[in-house]
């Protein structure tokens, strides 16, 4: 099979194209190679979470991986044979447990048998979707197209200090189903979330405080959890928006040096710029769908603005899967995604 050449610099210029390359390579068996990998970021080349995204996808497919170490801005991935099985994986540091966990997911919702993976890192990243987004609004997606897949949060991990845990179940579907999401359905819920562990319980009252007074939230509708010292220090606050078709979930993180109000606004304020661009699939759980979509040969979605990890997905998913799949304003600022005939 032709080895496709791949130029980590394009697009978003970071850990993405590497991760969906891998993902792809995996699922088709078609080898790669990519140059000037995070070429974008202020520290190019392979982080500790991007060289575990690295061997985990080597170790579903028992790929030949050259070029794997830290630094490294080049890597040349040879795939083999999915394999099910059960895996665990250390990231060693904060790094996102769930970036890891979608480079080998595609690869294996359509295994030969169930999978089981752990992952060991950080659980909650700025930069990166936290476990209760993909638990809570991706996953459904995928379970809509066929296969089952469970996430259970076993310890939270927060950066710096890392240390969370997840384990992820997959039974697989020998294809997956299309679907169609072209337009939002009211919102039939909002709730809001905070976790703080190692800190004040007062911080998380005070996120929760903004939450209640942006959008009326009912005491029934928000829950504050305090988490065992270990798991810290460590605070996010999220805010779900649930529609008749799926959920939305919109994080802010925690940061020393900023007051707990404006850590709320921020995820208020996503969630606001989420409800006024009209469309039903969000920013980020857009660039995500991406790869299932194409995968099931065909179906669409309505979005807003399109990011750029929107469009270089979409740009390294056509190369790998043979499958038309276009991005198109169909109204100012509002995109569409399709995939097969345009």
């Amino acid at each position: 099979m032709t080895q496709l050449q791949l130029d980590g610099s394009v697009g978003e210029g970071g850990g993405q194209i590497l991760r969906t390359a891998l993902s792809l390579s995996a699922l088709t068996g078609r080898p790669f190679t990519i140059d000037r990998i995070r070429a974008n970021r202020k520290k190019p080349g392979l982080l500790r979470q991007h060289l575990t995204a690295v061997r985990a996808a080597a170790a579903v497919c028992g790929a030949s991986v050259r070029g794997d170490e830290p630094g490294a801005q080049a890597l040349s991935f040879e795939p083999g044979p999915v394999t099910a099985g059960e895996y665990r994986f250390a990231i060693g540091t904060a790094g996102s447990t769930t970036l890891v966990m979608q480079t080998v997911l595609p690869p294996l919702l359509t295994a030969a048998g169930p999978s089981q993976v752990t992952i060991e890192g950080g659980t909650h990243n700025p930069q990166a979707p936290p476990v209760d987004f993909f638990e809570r609004s991706f996953l459904p997606f995928v379970r809509r197209m066929g296969p089952r897949v469970a996430i259970r949060l076993e310890r939270c991990g927060f950066y710096p200090a890392g240390g969370g845990r997840i384990v992820v179940e997959v039974e697989p579907a020998p294809v997956l189903a299309p679907f169609e999401l072209t337009e939002r359905a009211p919102v039939v819920g909002k709730r809001a979330r905070a976790l703080v562990a190692g800190l004040p319980r007062r911080i998380a009252e005070r996120e929760i405080a903004v939450a209640q007074e942006a959008f009326g939230l009912a005491a029934e509708d928000v829950e504050i959890v305090e988490l065992l010292r270990g798991q810290g220090p460590g605070n996010v606050v999220s805010i779900e928006l649930e529609m008749e078709h799926h959920r939305e979930v919109f994080t802010g993180f925690g940061e020393q040096g900023v007051r707990a109000e404006a850590v709320a606004a921020g995820a208020v304020e996503a969630a606001r710029a989420y409800l006024a661009a009209g469309e039903p699939v969000g920013e980020h759980l857009a660039d995500q769908l991406v790869i299932p979509l194409a995968m099931s040969g065909g179906g669409r979605f309505r979005t807003g603005p399109a990011s750029r990890h929107l469009t270089t997905n979409v740009e390294v998913v056509g190369r790998f899967l043979g499958v038309a799949i276009t991005c198109v304003e169909h109204a100012p600022r509002r995109w569409e995604v399709r995939v097969g005939p345009a």
